[in-house]
């Protein structure tokens, strides 16, 4: 049988089955028709106006602070690299990378760990243990320990994304998950917190490099107030971020019927417990799934680089360290602007690739002049170019943006997610070895790379983007197909499609799914 026959199949087993008996297996559907059923109840757009500023009130500060929180955990190192951190050369590169292989030796156990459990309690949890494990980066001052320390934190950090993606898919309509009319993005608001850690990190590390070194380096103060930060961030999540609509506590019985009913049209669902198989193969086996994992490679080996080494390269153009760290503000701001301008583009024109490809430009400027300016004295013109060249992350937040609103099936979205963030730790794997000790202070190879990588990503964001049209136009043929079958009429489409919405089907097996370019 062919996988479109078997979609079909599957359909009707899912609909006539409800019909035709009165039990339904809740364990086999979406945790959304437990509240809902599967018949879609009216309300005023004023109501889904009142839940939705609810959620915005609770959801997007919540997940802001733990990206804000993530970002300057993460890029520690790099202000630690020019305060005296006692590991150099090699071992910093392996420091560096030693995040991202326990990202990615636990981002799979993760997930799966994650969809037996309520999500917001595990996230929260994850979050408290980093902070912990970060304060203990104050301890060591050789390799082995900060290796085995930065490896832990890639592991309790490797959930942050995929459980925030599948979260913002539970309560956000698809034209709402990037960003939405009043600029405060979901996706991108998100994003835009890396950009404003930038900017916080910036000015800490600045304001701590005055303090003078009496057997304490400056360096693990930086450690201490960013570990304690985490933990008051995880409590905050544990305390009241919620784990489903179903669920969310700071909302009525009333209102989070009407938070499911919001999303009931998307057909992306909520959340399912059970582990399905099948669902994990039809990940496994979608083109889509490995496109989108290419562009994570390609967009994320440059990240490996940039994101631990780029005040080395600025410090290498004559500045001080001090100058340096706060150097390095100026690209933070650019990056919120990024930020919020790609995600209300991408949801405005309902695009997710286009945006990418808007981002990635000033980043191909960027690194175009470092690599046209090496070894050069211009440092005015080279410190411009590390500001631009920051503009692709935004590219990483529509691609989270572009899992939310175009896979559908609770265990066919963790497993995508799960694969997007493998390949997100194995490119910042590589990239960190783009940039070895042999290269510097300039790193032109490192450079070079980017030049390269970026300019394919701009090439494969067409590629994707059309793909997610032909399928489009084969679902549409499929669906009059299915009408003509069953003398549908409007009515009846309409009715098919509120009962499919929570019915824990993947996108390919529903017909009423329309993907986003």
């Amino acid at each position: 049988m062919s996988n479109e026959g078997k979609d079909e199949k599957q359909f009707e087993t899912v609909l006539v089955a409800d019909v035709e008996s009165n039990h339904v297996d809740f364990r086999d559907k979406d945790e959304a028709l437990r509240l809902v059923g599967d018949r879609a109840v009216s309300f005023s757009d004023t109501d889904y106006t009142k839940v939705r500023r609810k959620l915005d009130f609770v959801i997007s500060p919540l997940a802001a602070a733990v990206y804000c929180t993530q970002y300057l955990d993460k890029t520690a190192l790099g202000y630690a690299s020019v305060m005296n951190f006692p590991v150099t050369g090699q071992g910093y590169n392996l420091v560096s990378l030693s995040f991202y292989i326990g990202f990615l030796i636990w981002v799979f156990p993760s997930m799966y760990i994650a969809q037996r459990l309520r999500l917001a309690k595990y996230l929260g949890a994850n979050i408290v243990a980093w902070g912990a494990i970060m304060m203990l980066h104050a301890i060591p001052n050789s390799f082995g320990p900060f290796f085995a320390l930065r490896l832990l934190l890639g592991m309790l950090e490797s959930c942050v994304a995929p459980i925030l993606i599948l979260i913002v898919s539970m309560f956000y309509r698809k034209d709402e998950q990037a960003s939405n009319i009043h600029l405060f993005d979901r996706m991108a608001w998100f994003y835009m917190m890396n950009g404003f850690a930038g900017i916080v990190g910036g000015f800490l590390a600045y304001g701590i490099s005055f303090i003078s070194d009496r057997g304490f380096a400056p360096f693990k103060i930086i450690y201490l107030i960013l570990g304690a930060c985490a933990i008051a961030v995880g409590v905050s999540v544990l305390l009241w971020m919620p784990d489903s609509p179903a669920n969310a506590r700071f909302l009525s019985k009333e209102e989070r019927i009407i938070a499911i009913e919001r999303i009931r049209d998307g057909q992306c669902g909520t959340e399912n417990k059970r582990l399905k198989k099948e669902q994990v193969v039809e990940a496994l086996l979608d083109v889509r799934t490995w496109l989108i994992v290419l562009a994570t490679l390609l967009t994320n080996i440059p990240n490996g680089g940039l994101a631990n080494f780029t005040n080395i390269i600025v410090k290498g153009f004559g500045y001080t360290t001090k100058q340096t760290l706060i150097l390095s503000t100026p690209g933070g701001a650019i990056g919120v602007v990024s930020a919020i301008v790609c995600g209300w583009y991408s949801d405005r024109a309902g695009e997710r690739m286009l945006p990418i490809v808007w981002s990635l430009i000033p980043t191909l400027a960027g690194a175009g002049m470092l690599v046209g300016l090496n070894g050069t004295s211009q440092k005015g013109a080279l410190l411009f170019a590390t500001w631009i060249v920051g503009t692709y992350g935004s590219s990483l937040a529509i691609i989270y943006a572009y899992n939310a609103s175009n896979t559908s099936g609770h265990t066919k979205k963790v497993t995508v997610n799960a694969l997007t963030l493998a390949a997100f730790c194995v490119a910042n794997i590589v990239g960190t070895e783009t940039f070895l000790p042999k290269d510097a202070p300039g790193y032109f190879p490192g450079k070079i790379s980017i030049l390269v990588l970026l300019s394919a990503q701009l090439f494969l964001c067409f590629v994707i983007r059309w793909t997610n049209m032909w399928m489009n136009r084969n679902k549409m043929r499929h669906l009059e197909e299915l009408k003509r079958r069953h003398g549908w009429s409007d009515e009846d489409v309409h009715r098919e499609r509120e009962r499919a919405a929570f019915s824990d089907m993947t996108d390919k097996q529903n017909p009423f799914f329309v993907y986003t370019a």
